[in-house]
């Protein structure tokens, strides 16, 4: 990906409305009831993990994000997955399943739980950004109790990324610029660049904070939006944390086994 696409697609996801109107504070209620449900399904049982791809599958779609980019967007967590549940197969040799001759060991059954599981979790974690935005997270974080400290850094993280991608993007056309064509560089001048990335971007974050400052800043974000639960939203609590429950405990794959 590009710096320039990459700054289109951070600024997209504050511009974007979603087609859920559910406050932000239940979104994130139900997000972490999902995550607490699905990572506390045993690792040797991956059925279960199957079924509670509903919720991402669900959500994305019906915030109008669509699964399919969620799933590609979520792929960016596999590696990290793969090196945490690498090391299973090796040490645990128990046999798990057999299908004909194949005998498959307890270690492959865990490794692929946990790479479900990281899946999942980036994929829940990605609908709520995409369906809520980060800067309304942020706001119903502050107001669901955290610390402002916490919500503050967080909101000037994101919103100043955009900062450090602008800089490298003027850079970046600087070099090109006076590059003619050439597109391999030595490792020395990249060096350089990112020295004066580094300066660049520290001396326009004090600019910013210094404008910040004269406008009456005081260390907390003003929230500019008013917070009101709805019978909606207490629908859509129940419900999911009902959908979640159910997915928990009900062994589906069990009993689609046995019908079948």
């Amino acid at each position: 990906m590009s710096l320039q696409s990459a700054l289109i697609t951070l600024n997209s996801l504050e511009s974007r409305r979603s087609a859920l109107r559910i406050d932000s504070r239940f979104q994130i209620t139900v997000t972490v009831v999902y995550l607490v449900a699905m990572l506390s399904v045993p690792l040797a049982d991956p059925g279960r993990l199957v079924w509670m791809a509903v919720y991402p599958i669900v959500m994305a779609e019906a915030s109008g994000t669509g699964y399919g980019r969620v799933s590609l967007k979520s792929l960016w967590i596999l590696p990290l997955v793969v090196l945490v549940g690498a090391f299973n197969p090796l040490l645990d040799h128990s046999p798990a399943w057999r299908i004909g001759p194949v005998t498959v060991s307890m270690g492959w059954v865990t490794f692929l739980s946990i790479c479900l599981r990281g899946l999942l979790a980036m994929q829940a974690v990605l609908v709520l950004i995409y369906s809520t935005g980060f800067y309304a997270i942020c706001v119903a974080l502050g107001r669901m109790g955290l610390p402002s400290v916490l919500t503050t850094q967080l909101l000037m993280v994101y919103r100043y990324i955009s900062v450090l991608l602008q800089e490298a993007i003027s850079m970046d056309r600087a070099r090109a610029a006076r590059g003619y064509g050439r597109r391999s560089y030595p490792l020395r001048l990249w060096a350089t660049m990112v020295g004066q990335l580094l300066m660049r971007s520290v001396e326009r974050s004090q600019r910013i904070h210094r404008a910040m400052l004269a406008r009456g800043f005081n260390g907390s974000m003003p929230a500019s939006t008013v917070m009101r639960s709805r019978g909606a939203d207490w629908c859509y609590l129940l419900l999911w944390t009902a959908v979640c429950a159910v997915l928990r405990f009900v062994d589906f794959s069990a009993i689609l086994g046995k019908l079948l």
